[in-house]
Order: C-alpha cells, then sequence, then structure tokens
C-alpha cells in the first residue's frame, strides 16, 4: 500500500517552482507532449486550430516547413492551409500538434508566463497515470537540477 500525501498534479507543480529555468523548460515540454497525447482524436484538428491563432509568421512557417518534410503538397505558412491539411498528417497529427503547441511555448517562455500558464491550462487534463509518470520525471530533473547541471 501506497502512502500519499501530494496528488502527482500537484507534485509537478510544486517541483517545477523548485527547479532552475532549463529544468522546468523541459518539465513544461513533457507536460504539454504528454496533454497532446491524451486529447480525445475529435477534439485534436480544434485544438490544433486554436494552437496555430496564437503563432506569428516566422513559426507557421516552420511548421509549413515541417509539413512539406511529410510531402503532404506545397504548404503555405497559412493558418488556414495548416488546418486544412491537418486531417490528412495521419499518424502525424499528434506531433503537429506538438511541435506548434512547443512554438507556442517558447514563445510564452520567452516572455515569462509559459510555466504557471501551460501548467495551469494543461495539468488537470493529464489523467492521474500520466501525471504519476510525469511527476516522476519532474523528480528526476529535480535531481539533475540540483546535483550541479548549469541553468
Amino acid at each position: 500500500m501506497d502512502l500519499v500525501f501530494i496528488s502527482p498534479h500537484d507534485a509537478i507543480r510544486v517541483i517545477a517552482e523548485s527547479i532552475g529555468r532549463e529544468a522546468r523548460r523541459q518539465l513544461v515540454g513533457e507536460v504539454v507532449r504528454a496533454w497532446v497525447d491524451e486529447i480525445p482524436e475529435p477534439e485534436l484538428v480544434g485544438q490544433y486550430a486554436r494552437t496555430l491563432a496564437d503563432l506569428d509568421d516566422h513559426d507557421l512557417s516552420m511548421l509549413a516547413a515541417w509539413h512539406a518534410s511529410l510531402e503532404v503538397g506545397q504548404p503555405l505558412a497559412n493558418r488556414d492551409f495548416l488546418v486544412r491539411v491537418f486531417p490528412s498528417l495521419g499518424e502525424n497529427r499528434r506531433e503537429a500538434l506538438k511541435i506548434a503547441a512547443g512554438f507556442r511555448g517558447e514563445d510564452a517562455f520567452e516572455a515569462g508566463v509559459a510555466e504557471e500558464q501551460a501548467l495551469r491550462v494543461v495539468l488537470p487534463y493529464l489523467s492521474d497515470e500520466r501525471a504519476t509518470e510525469i511527476a516522476q520525471e519532474a523528480i528526476e530533473l529535480y535531481c539533475w537540477d540540483r546535483l550541479g547541471s548549469e541553468n
């Protein structure tokens, strides 16, 4: 029998507040990728469209270049085009959303709002099982951060 004093979701938040910038960036990235993995299939297109709405032209160009690598046609760095071709990405849809969310996260991270915003928005959607996995990774990041990594 396990004795638990804190939920995995809260443990992730506490650890995120206790680690340096680079470790926090990695942790938030893991949380966002886990969230994308847990989005139900019918909600993927809508979430992709919402994520693209916050991207700048440079990020859209980078995402279009990634689309081009999949040979889904001549991609345009245009939100409407990218959303329209999203269903044709098949198995790569979640990866496209992870990349787009990563761009969005980097912009927010540079503005100094990523950690709190991402954790507040995304953590509630993680299942307990996935949050437990991420909490274990967070503990490893905490040790890595505290045992002398440069941040």
